[in-house]
């Protein structure tokens, strides 16, 4: 009879997509003894050609049947691909077949995620969970592999159906349920909700709503493992780096999860090549549901064989069957341990069925979800496999299940009562957890970690630390003499920083060669690429890594080369802005990201690199977000974005990066919140009414300081103001300036709808407006993408010039 099912499954492939449809073997290319005999069976054969409406009695007509995976199958792959022996694999199965204890753990493991979703789904009926919620009904062999398998200290990065994999990972069904009842009581006191459950102690490190984002946070958290043993240094329980080397038999990993509708992302092929090259100790759990979202993920994608994408980088992958939850943890453990051996990152597949839509709002029009979902509760429940499974081999009588399963549910009815009787945060804990370090912060009283020195002596040879320091003098000796470039002032606060904390890293395209100004120039060299990593051209995964590193305690710098090429990053931007407060405060986000951009007037680079990032980036919440028109700008403010627990973002100006030289306060941080007057109006024209506020940023100062004179000469005078800091505003500064002139011109390096100066004039307009004698007066790029001819570029572009106009305007009040 067996045969037949398979003859059914086989036929039922071939009439649609065999890469997601397979039966046993079919379309994963692993072939297996079990699996070759059964393809050669004459009533297999015999089967192929029957009309896909033709099912057995045993198997209805569903889209996707069963693999019915059997442990010969799986111990195949472990052999062939893992390299493991037929004792080993006795080994991992006699782990789990021969130890009842280990078989109630992982029942019991079952039943809780049941029962936790269940309990979710009754509640948010009731209205007591809102928002987005994604159950994980049927796929409870997940959730107990890693109850049975995965450590505390293993760094655990899910997506937004992960309320089983915290649980399981140790965290607190108490906490969890009280986050999604959004109470202060929650793992993250209610900022996060149901697709953000982070939890410090447990290594529990999300909860990622964007699909696939994930997962080069996870790489960038298991690269901080190497990092760890390289510098000698290890956690405190806040997560902060002490002078104490990781125990010799450190074997920690990294564990992503991801669908397999979400492992057709691009990030999937980027985190294997990343975690190949770095050898990295990570594991993709990829969860086969068969769905994108409820779309059957053969009607959208050709490769369901996603454990087999790791073959170009030599990265091996192992298919499990998800409704064996004995036999995932066996497999699951197997390949866990493979990775934390030190042999680098694996993948395993769970080939299983969701029984529940995509969330409980769903209506499942979908082709075949209905049907699928109902066939799979009745036929494929991996509880019910297992009840019956051990059962019948007498290793469990169904009384001990049942006590095992009301010990279970009383713990779920437990959290459902903690939660409900839980009070709600307080509304003022929203604007504490927009940053980590108050806006004010003087970084000048940071102070560094104790063990800098003693980490520098380990990690760098005296041949290279006597480089580095005659380059940082070189670089000091120009700041003195006043011929420091932009590039270099960054080089130079990037280097002492690094030196003064050995937790800090840095990430670039081209960083060997110093990028295009320089800014990372010598790092790899002196640091080694540990610490300083040439990376692939992609800004997203590198700037998700950086991520991921600064979640476990280091404090990562991204150089961007130019700010447009952010771009491919925009959801790792948002999820690092997010992140402080998402988590409760839970987890800082240290992350500095510099580059050039902007728009000078006449750049000649076309509309892909003139845009407007500063302002893209803008409506982000939790960055903070500078700009620096001068080296000394930018020195002072590198070295304090690179302490702040937060993310920061630098932007440079393209076209100044290594004409623009000047002299450095060395040593000195400067404020994130503050701009910068540059000319003062004298108190003539102020007292005649002839002075005008005029704010600006990037390549708007040199515009404005080049035709500063030519005003003057006219009989006007200007404040010009410096916007350093873009978020936060300094409003204070501003203000001050409007109470002496009562007029404001902004010159903007973005577009007139959605850009800087729009902000920043509704801002004026709403609190500062009895100040003014005439309108905000916006001096923007039009909203067309920028040319490459200056013919053209000049109708888009403002420059010194209309500044002039715009003073003389707003003066005369000719506007």
């Amino acid at each position: 009879m067996i045969f037949a099912r398979y003859a059914v499954a086989l036929a039922l492939c071939t009439a649609t997509s065999s890469a997601f449809i397979s039966p046993k073997n079919a379309g994963f290319g692993v072939q297996t003894a079990a699996s070759s005999q059964r393809v050669a069976s004459p009533l297999m054969a015999a089967t192929l050609s029957k009309p896909e409406t033709e099912t057995s009695s045993e198997e209805p007509n569903v889209m996707r049947p069963p693999i019915d995976y059997v442990w010969e199958d799986v111990s195949a792959q472990l052999i062939d691909v893992f390299g493991y022996s037929q004792a080993e694999v006795d080994m991992y199965a006699g782990e789990v077949d021969n130890s009842k204890e280990t078989l109630a753990k992982i029942y019991k493991a079952l039943q809780m995620a049941r029962g936790f979703e269940n309990a979710c789904n009754q509640q948010y009926m009731q209205g007591k969970i809102r928002g987005f919620m994604h159950l994980d009904n049927g796929q409870e062999s997940i959730p107990a592999l890693v109850d049975y398998a995965i450590k505390t200290g293993d760094k655990k990065y899910s997506y937004y159906r992960e309320h089983t994999h915290a649980i399981a990972s140790g965290v607190d069904p108490g906490a969890v349920m009280a986050e999604l009842f959004m109470k202060e009581t929650g793992t993250c006191k209610g900022a996060g909700g149901s697709m953000h459950i982070f939890d410090k102690p447990t290594y529990f490190q999300g909860g990622w709503a964007l699909v696939s984002e994930q997962l080069p946070y996870a790489a960038g958290a298991a690269k901080s493992i190497l990092l760890d043993r390289k510098l000698g240094v290890s956690d405190d329980e806040n997560y902060n780096k002490q002078d104490v080397a990781p125990p010799a038999d450190d074997d920690r990993i990294s564990i992503v999860f991801v669908g397999e509708g979400g492992a057709q992302n691009g990030r999937t092929a980027e985190l294997l090549n990343s975690a190949a090259k770095d050898n990295l100790p990570l594991l993709l759990i990829v969860i086969d549901n068969g769905r994108a979202i409820n779309t059957y993920t053969g009607d959208v994608a050709t490769n369901g064989a996603v454990y087999q994408q790791g073959k170009h980088y030599g990265v091996p992958g192992l298919l499990v069957d998800g409704q064996d939850a004995a036999d995932v943890a066996k497999g699951g453990k197997a390949v866990i341990d493979y990775v934390r051996s030190g042999k680098g990152p694996a993948i395993l597949q769970v080939h299983t069925y969701r029984f529940n839509g995509h969330s409980p709002a769903d209506p499942e029009h979908e082709r075949g979800r209905k049907d699928e979902k109902a066939w799979a509760r009745v036929s494929q429940d991996p509880i019910k496999i297992f009840e019956d499974k051990y059962t019948a081999n007498g290793v469990f009588t169904e009384d001990e299940l049942k006590e095992m399963k009301k010990e279970v549910l009383n713990e779920v009815k437990a959290a459902v009562k903690f939660a409900d009787e839980s009070p709600m945060p307080p509304m003022e804990l929203a604007k504490e957890l927009e940053y980590p370090d108050a806006p004010d912060t003087d970084y000048n009283l940071k102070p560094a970690p104790k063990f800098a020195d003693a980490v520098n002596a380990r990690n760098i040879s005296p041949e290279k630390m006597e480089t580095v320091l005659a380059h940082i003098a070189a670089l000091r000796e120009k700041a003195v003499a006043g011929d420091i470039s932009i590039g270099d002032a960054i080089n130079l606060a990037i280097h002492e920083e690094m030196l003064r904390d050995p937790t800090t890293t840095i990430h670039a395209e081209d960083l060997q060669a110093g990028s295009s100004y320089d800014i990372p120039k010598l790092t790899q060299q002196t640091y080694g690429q540990i610490r300083a990593a040439d990376e692939i051209i992609d800004e997203g995964h590198f700037i998700g890594k950086a991520l991921g590193e600064g979640m476990n305690g280091y404090r990562p710098i991204v150089e961007l080369m130019n700010t447009n090429f952010g771009i491919f990053g925009m959801a790792e931007l948002s999820s690092a802005g997010n992140t402080y407060a998402t988590t409760g405060g839970q987890f800082d986000m240290p992350m500095t990201i510099v580059g050039a951009g902007g728009t000078a007037p006449n750049q000649a680079l076309g509309a892909e690199h003139s845009q407007p990032f500063h302002a893209y980036v803008m409506g982000i919440p939790g960055l903070k977000i500078c700009t620096a028109a001068s080296p000394d700008a930018a020195y002072g403010i590198t070295k304090s974005m690179i302490r702040d627990n937060g993310p920061c973002f630098l932007f440079a100006p393209v076209k100044m990066m290594k004409e623009s030289k000047g002299k450095l306060e060395l040593d000195v941080c400067a404020p994130l919140n503050k701009a910068a007057l540059l000319h003062e109006a004298s108190a003539d024209s102020v007292a005649s009414g002839k002075a005008v506020t005029v704010l600006t940023y990037l390549h708007g100062v040199k515009e404005a300081q080049l035709v500063t004179n030519e005003i003057m000469e006219e009989g006007f005078d200007i404040d010009l103001i410096e916007l350093r800091s873009l978020k936060p505003l300094d409003m204070d500064t501003i203000r001050k300036s409007l109470e002496r002139t009562h007029k404001i011109a902004i010159l903007d390096e973005s577009t007139l709808s959605g850009g800087v100066g729009a902000t920043v004039s509704a801002r004026i307009s709403e609190e500062l407006f009895d100040l003014l004698d005439a309108p905000v007066k916006r001096l923007c790029m039009d909203d067309a993408p920028v040319p490459y001819a200056s013919t053209m570029e000049v109708a888009v572009v403002k420059r010194g010039s209309d500044l002039v106009k715009a003073v003389f305007e707003l003066v005369t009040g000719q506007i």
